[in-house]
């Protein structure tokens, strides 16, 4: 039976979810890079709303959640919502609309190509891009989430634990991230040249309004407005803010400063490792893994990314993909059914063999993510090419790409 609870949460969490994309990481992005790009950044999360909402719509969600086949893949019967309507469906959404599940899991798959732009900014044809994101989404995102969300998903029968998207949204696109960067090469005359964000006010409300719909990411991934939803909102806010505390207490060691973007960053990284385990972990754990991963993304961006010398240019790697892989192994250690009957519990409260579980879920996301992506890359650069120009990106891509640019001096 349709609960009118429920659907008036789950609805509020898509728009919260929705937010994240744009808003939320475009202007997060957006003041991150120099201001000859931040419209082409922004451009790119924008479109990602339009592009992902039309491909889940056709095909997308019955890839994703379809039927299953074989245990790997969603099958067509639902494509173009076919038979997606008013009623529950019993594997997913049993007191809600079936269309309001399909909404509320197509904002993921729009956030979570978003996230790779980080990766190749300021350098990354814009035709190039919008090719690689509709076959990213479809022969990327949509298996993975099948695999561990969907009925008959091969992760799911094994019993890997993700309640919002560690292994789904944060892994895939973050060691895709890398294969781009890798890929694509440096930006030019990176790192001789320092390249500061150009407006740290955008990034800290990008940050901000990330932090805010993420309730709705993790929260509203227990589909009910119950008490699973009250405990995954706890876990996010005190995960969230024990990362940002631990990066801002590391840094102001280190560096001998406390910044801004330094505690904006924890904050996401908190907010990327407790998505796993948002829906199976207590507060005390919470806070277990904002300091781990607080830690972990802090090397990773500042001191593994120097060592190793590749670009990523707003650390969509050092955030999203080590940030995942914390937060899903954390799951293996300190998820508990006392939190979550429905779930099983991790290694220290009983059951070392879930962390191993949780461990192949994440070794089988980042082998696929990264071989897909690098056939995807290897494609369209023989066809169209990856990047801009030398003179297009010393002009920015704002200008060469769409013919505009954020800010202009009047007299």
């Amino acid at each position: 039976m349709i609960n009118s609870g429920d659907t008036a949460w789950v609805l509020t969490s898509t728009a919260l979810v929705m937010l994240m994309t744009a808003p939320g990481l475009a202007f997060f992005y957006g003041g991150l890079v120099r201001r000859k790009n931040v419209l082409s950044v922004m451009m790119q999360s924008f479109f990602m709303l339009c592009m992902v909402s039309i491909q889940w719509v056709l095909f997308g969600y019955s890839l994703a959640f379809g039927p299953d086949f074989h245990h790997i893949i969603g099958g067509l019967q639902w494509i173009g919502l076919h038979g997606v309507w008013m009623t529950p469906d019993a594997d997913y959404a049993d007191t809600i609309p079936h269309l309001l599940f399909c909404m509320f899991q197509m904002m993921f798959a729009v956030i979570t190509p978003a996230l790779i732009t980080g990766a190749f900014a300021e350098r990354m044809k814009f035709a190039t891009f919008a090719i690689f994101s509709l076959l990213w989404a479809t022969l990327v995102y949509d298996p993975i989430a099948h695999w561990v969300w969907g009925a008959g998903g091969w992760l799911n029968r094994l019993g890997a634990l993700d309640f919002a998207g560690g292994t789904v949204v944060h892994i895939s696109s973050g060691v895709s991230a890398l294969v781009c960067a890798l890929m694509l090469g440096r930006r030019k005359n990176y790192p001789d040249q320092p390249v500061s964000p150009h407006n740290m006010t955008h990034t800290v409300m990008g940050a901000a309004l990330l932090w805010f719909g993420w309730f709705g990411f993790n929260a509203g991934s227990a589909l009910h407005a119950n008490m699973l939803a009250v405990s995954a909102f706890t876990a996010t806010n005190t995960a969230t803010a024990a990362a940002a505390l631990t990066w801002m207490v590391i840094e102001w060691l280190v560096a001998g400063k406390p910044t801004v973007l330094g505690v904006a960053t924890g904050a996401v990284a908190g907010l990327v490792a407790i998505t796993p385990a948002s829906g199976f972990v207590g507060p005390l754990s919470s806070i277990a893994i904002g300091m781990m991963v607080g830690t972990g993304c802090f090397i990773a961006v500042t001191i593994i990314k120097g060592k190793l010398g590749y670009d990523d240019s707003l650390d969509a790697f050092g955030v999203h993909g080590i940030g995942g892989m914390i937060g899903a192994l954390a799951t293996g250690l300190f998820a508990s059914k006392a939190v979550n009957a429905g779930g099983n519990n991790g290694l220290f409260f009983g059951n070392p063999a879930q962390f191993g579980i949780q461990a192949i879920a994440v070794l089988a996301t980042i082998a696929y993510a990264v071989i897909m992506t690098v056939i995807l890359l290897t494609i369209l650069k023989a066809v169209m090419g990856l990047r801009v120009s030398d003179d297009e990106e010393t002009i920015g891509l704002d200008h060469t790409q769409h013919k505009e640019s954020a800010y202009t001096l009047l007299d």
